[in-house]
C-alpha cells in the first residue's frame, strides 16, 4: 500500500510563490508517474504537471513558464515550484502517484492541499 503526504500550501498574494511536496511512502516501483492535480471549487480536478521516472513531464496550459515539477526518486518525493501565482491558481492540490506494470495500473492519490492566491 502506498500513501502519499502533501506539504506547503497556504495563502500567497498574486505575483507570490509556493512549493509544494508530496512523499510517498512504500513502494512505488521502479515504472511510475507522479505529479499533481487540482480542484476549484465547482468545476471538475485538472492536471497540472506530471513527471515519469524516465524524466518525461506534462504541464496543463495554464501554468506552463510558471510553475515546475521535480522528483527525488531518491525519497520517492515529488515537488510542485508555483511562481507568478494567480487568483485563478486558488485550488485543492492533489499529488498523485500512478505505478505502471504490465496490464495494470495502479493509481494513488494524497488528501489534498488548500493553495490560495489572494491581495
Amino acid at each position: 500500500q502506498v500513501q502519499l503526504v502533501e506539504s506547503g500550501g497556504g495563502l500567497v498574494q498574486p505575483g507570490g510563490s509556493l512549493r509544494l511536496s508530496c512523499a510517498a511512502s512504500g513502494s512505488i516501483f521502479s515504472t511510475n508517474v507522479m505529479g499533481w492535480f487540482r480542484q476549484a471549487p465547482g468545476k471538475q480536478r485538472e492536471l497540472v504537471a506530471t513527471r515519469s521516472s524516465g524524466g518525461f513531464t506534462n504541464y496543463a496550459d495554464s501554468v506552463k513558464g510558471r510553475f515546475t515539477i521535480s522528483r527525488d526518486n531518491t525519497k520517492n518525493s515529488v515537488y510542485l515550484q508555483m511562481d507568478s501565482l494567480k487568483p485563478a491558481d486558488t485550488a485543492v492540490y492533489y499529488c498523485n502517484v500512478k505505478i505502471l506494470r504490465p496490464g495494470v495500473t495502479i493509481e494513488y492519490w494524497g488528501q489534498g492541499t488548500q493553495v490560495t492566491v489572494s491581495s
